[in-house]
């Protein structure tokens, strides 16, 4: 399987940005479509974007698609989520995925990185 790490969360104010990456080990990254998703408190995980292996397709949930771009870097081995005009009801902990697999369920997951927006 392989191994993921995220990271660059933090606090930030309304409006800002942040990037999160995801560091991929063990197995070849490429081999893998990638996703993120994310969990607020009290609520289930729920599904950020996806990303196929060679990076030319991509998909977003329907209320982030514009804020919210994932992007890969397979010669880097990260996954990348940049994310603009943050609301404080984007506050979650992201985690990044791995399926190789085109479609079905992810099976690798990250520990998490933990993003509040104060308002």
């Amino acid at each position: 399987q392989v191994q993921l790490v995220e990271s660059g969360g933090g606090l930030v104010e309304a409006g800002g940005s942040l990037r999160l990456s995801c560091a991929a080990s063990g197995r070849t990254f490429s081999d893998y479509t990638m996703g993120w998703f994310r969990q607020a408190p009290g609520k289930e995980r729920e599904f950020v974007a996806r990303i196929s292996r060679s990076g030319g397709s991509t998909s977003y949930a329907p209320s982030l698609k514009g804020r919210f771009t994932i992007s890969r870097g397979n010669a880097k081995n990260t996954l990348y989520l940049q994310m603009n005009s943050l609301k404080p009801e984007d506050t979650a902990v992201y985690y990044c995925a791995a399926r190789d697999t085109d479609y079905g369920p992810f099976g690798s997951w990250g520990q998490g990185t933990q993003v509040t927006v104060s308002s």
